[in-house]
């Protein structure tokens, strides 16, 4: 029963409603459907910028199948809680210490101060550092290394750090090169993590 206006014709809301001149989007399709699981998936990693970190298993077999070529080189490893509190091989800040001075040393002995030589050069320290360091092999260390180049004009300067660390296992280490223009000091924090 059509409900009528006063002169029995049907009000513009009742009036009956036009097919829409633009065309409706296709549905995309449910994650919860066998066949489009790798689809979905595909489009997700299409438009992440980030890495994957899980993908989730898939429904059965035949999914598994078509994403193993693309899913090997996303796995991430994850190993069983060993329920250690203490690492194996403590951080030692004078093995380290020799090591950073070194490299420092060999580094930088003929080198001249320059703001735009200094930028690069301190970001090249800082990996080679790095790598010297990792190679003692302290497990479950997180490393941080921070390099810094000071010119000599006759002022005085103060460098501080501040972070919170477990006092039995984290230590740190710094190591200075001066010459008549410069002076680099390099600082390695290593840090045990759980």
């Amino acid at each position: 029963m059509e409900k009528r206006g006063r002169g029995g014709k049907p009000t513009p809301s009742q009036a009956p409603q036009q097919p829409s001149s633009t065309p409706r989007k296709e549905r995309r399709p449910s994650m919860f459907e066998k066949e489009a699981y790798t689809q979905i998936l595909r489009e997700r990693l299409r438009e992440s910028f980030h890495d994957v970190q899980y993908v989730e298993p898939p429904f059965d077999d035949s999914v598994a199948d078509t994403g193993k070529e693309w899913k090997s080189a996303l796995a991430k490893l994850r190993f069983a809680n060993s329920y250690r509190m203490e690492p194996l091989k403590k951080f030692q800040a004078h093995s380290v210490e020799t090591k950073v001075q070194q490299i420092l040393t060999e580094s930088l002995k003929d080198v001249k101060y320059d703001d735009k030589v200094f930028s690069h050069l301190s970001l090249e320290l800082a990996d080679r550092i790095l790598l010297a360091v990792k190679e003692f092999g302290y497990h479950r260390y997180k490393f941080i290394i921070k390099v810094l180049f000071v010119q000599k004009t006759g002022q005085a300067i103060n460098i501080a750090s501040r972070g919170i660390w477990d006092v039995a296992w984290d230590s740190w280490v710094a190591a200075k090169h001066e010459t008549e223009s410069y002076v680099a000091l390099a600082l390695v924090f290593g840090l045990y993590c759980e």
